[in-house]
């Protein structure tokens, strides 16, 4: 994302706050030594808790600790965290006591009382302060950034994990999808949401207002959740397409004239969810996609009842990796792959989990015959591809061998249907999983589909459609679920094997 676009989200919440805590002077931070500044951090934590005054008094000393808070460097917030995390926990000391008096307590309704002291003990006094901000304008989006660098600092600071998971609980009951609200965006939203959008795609990059233009014609659509207390944040959105048939190229969908290609949505017949993005960093792992389509899909058949079906034309992140593994593990055990960058990976649709974190090649007794032939065809592709990583701006489109082709469906086929997690029954790519969690069937695979960096060096260009029909996605989604059976077309089955 463009660090401006960043700096200047930081700047309104700074001024805002500075308003809000009376005193328009910017006061210097400095402090003669580090013990002097953690020694004021205590007190103004300390203030913010003891609850002195009415709400006005409360939301000033909360404006003045976040706003200094946001002047620190990137070493001093870590630093502040560990104060608030290690001297503002859970009194262990009043637990013990709660518990023996619970131990000792000679009837229930002693006990029930003792019980609720207990739950209210368990809660760490950093969370109560963490809840302060919500009152404060862009409060909740302070704390959604504020996760957001709690997981950025996860290897260097695995201090704060306790921290991390605690606001991802709050953040998870705050954003619940009752509270969430859904709008489409199109041309005419203010300019700043546009631009938010050119920042936040994480699917196929928007690389100017014209292609942003062409996106939110009149033949597309644009929808995303907003949260009351982020109104003008998007936190997930949705790129469609109205069309007719199933796509099977995305070059097609957003490389086009804005004025001259667009047609009239009322002859289509098939809505094609091309993109899904995750716009904020800070509530990765709590799920909105799911909830998305749906409701995406209810508005499309309110206002264009001639559509008939609805379908995606999804990437295929996890393939080329695999492969590659395959290709190393069982034809050319000697070659090994260059790890690929993890640029961008983590905003590439909803998911559970990286890439990296769920590839593996199975035993070779457990891969079929078709399966190695296959892979032998393939290996002249794979090994012309040595070496690029998904942000390699190097990855052009590649032509694919003809002897190439077939094998290289029968391996998508594959991969999508019977490849899975270890240990589990779910699919291991993770747009895979994250649609047949949903409901959708694995339609048809589309070679030459994408001929983006990204899309070359995630899967070789090829894509996915996963189609979302009504009278099958409760069972489909329970299948999955519950006893990991992949629904698929019978074309996608017989290529699989």
């Amino acid at each position: 994302m463009n660090q401006t676009f960043i700096d200047r989200t930081f700047d309104n919440i700074r001024q805002m706050w500075r308003e809000i805590r009376g005193n328009p002077v910017v006061r210097s931070l400095g402090f003669d030594d580090d013990a002097s500044r953690k020694d004021h951090w205590r007190r103004q934590i300390a203030d913010c808790l003891a609850h002195r005054g009415g709400a006005v008094s409360a939301r000033g000393r909360a404006a003045e600790l976040g706003h200094d808070f946001l002047r620190l460097g990137e070493d001093g917030k870590k630093q502040f965290l560990h104060v608030l995390l290690n001297e503002f926990d859970v009194d262990r000391t009043g637990v013990a006591a709660i518990i023996k008096d619970w131990d000792q307590a000679d009837d229930a309704a002693e006990r029930t009382m003792l019980e609720a002291r207990l739950r209210n003990e368990l809660v760490p006094p950093y969370r109560k302060l963490l809840q302060e901000f919500n009152a404060l304008p862009q409060g909740v989006k302070f704390l959604v950034d504020l996760r957001a660098d709690l997981l950025r600092w996860r290897q260097d600071a695995p201090g704060l994990i306790l921290l991390e998971q605690d606001l991802k609980t709050l953040l998870a009951s705050w954003f619940d999808i009752g509270f969430l609200e859904l709008h489409r965006i199109t041309w005419n939203s203010p300019a700043s949401l546009l631009e938010k959008l050119i920042a936040y795609e994480a699917v196929h990059q928007i690389r100017s207002w014209d292609d942003l233009k062409s996106r939110l014609a009149r033949d597309r659509r644009c929808f995303a959740f907003f949260h009351p207390g982020m109104p003008n944040e998007p936190l997930i959105f949705v790129e469609v397409a109205l069309v007719s048939g199933i796509s099977d190229n995305v070059d097609v969908l957003i490389d086009r004239d804005p004025d001259s290609d667009v047609s009239d949505p009322k002859g289509a017949d098939t809505a094609i969810f091309y993109s899904i993005s995750n716009a904020q960093s800070g509530l990765a792992g709590i799920s909105f996609g799911d909830f998305l389509i749906k409701r995406v899909v209810a508005e499309l058949q309110r206002d264009l009842p001639n559509l008939r079906q609805f379908a995606t034309l999804s990437p295929m992140p996890g393939f080329r990796r695999w492969l590659v593994k395959m290709r190393d593990a069982h034809v050319a055990p000697s070659r090994k792959p260059k790890p690929l960058a993890r640029k961008n990976r983590e905003n590439i649709e909803p998911v559970s989990a990286s890439v990296d974190e769920q590839s593996f090649a199975p035993e070779p007794d457990a891969i079929p015959e078709g399966i190695m032939a296959a892979l032998r065809d393939c290996g002249p592709l794979v090994s012309a591809d040595d070496g690029v990583g998904e942000g390699d701006d190097n990855a052009g489109q590649r032509e694919i061998p003809p002897a190439a082709r077939a094998a290289l469906l029968q391996l998508g086929a594959h991969y999508l249907l019977n490849e899975r997690r270890p240990a589990r029954l779910t699919a291991l790519d993770p747009v895979a999983h994250f649609h047949l969690s949903n409901g959708a069937r694995v339609e048809r695979l589309n070679l030459d589909a994408n001929s983006s960096a990204a899309g070359q060096a995630q899967s070789f260009g090829m894509m996915v459609n996963y189609l979302y029909q009504a009278g099958d996605i409760e069972k489909n989604h329970e299948n999955y679920v519950g006893a990991g059976k992949i629904a698929a077309s019978g074309t996608v089955r017989r290529l699989a094997g």
